[in-house]
């Protein structure tokens, strides 16, 4: 994928699945977080800001790190993923984050 990465290139993919290329994990867009800016700051910085949230299987955590991530039917991109702390048992909460 050559084009910059918004937040409405992701948006379409909300609740779908995410896979690890070449791994075994697996995980769900839950949301994307729009992280409200003032119109200078969206010049100055020239995009959005924004957060992506993903959610995966308890247990067996995806270490920190840089991956390709392929939704079916959407696009392949690269993601500097980040296991985040996670207080609910039944999954574990994953960020990327676009500043």
């Amino acid at each position: 994928m050559t084009e910059p990465l918004m937040p409405e290139t992701f948006l379409p993919h909300v609740d779908k699945v995410f896979r690890v290329k070449d791994g075994r994990h697996a995980l769900t867009l839950s949301r994307v977080d729009i992280r409200q800016m003032g119109e200078w700051e969206r010049a100055a910085l020239g995009r959005q800001s924004f957060t992506l949230i993903f959610e995966g299987p308890p247990g067996d955590v995806l270490r920190e790190g840089l991956y390709t991530l392929e939704v079916e039917g959407g696009p392949a991109s690269q993601l500097y993923i980040i296991p985040v702390q996670t207080f609910a048992r039944d999954r574990q909460d994953y960020q990327v984050v676009f500043n």
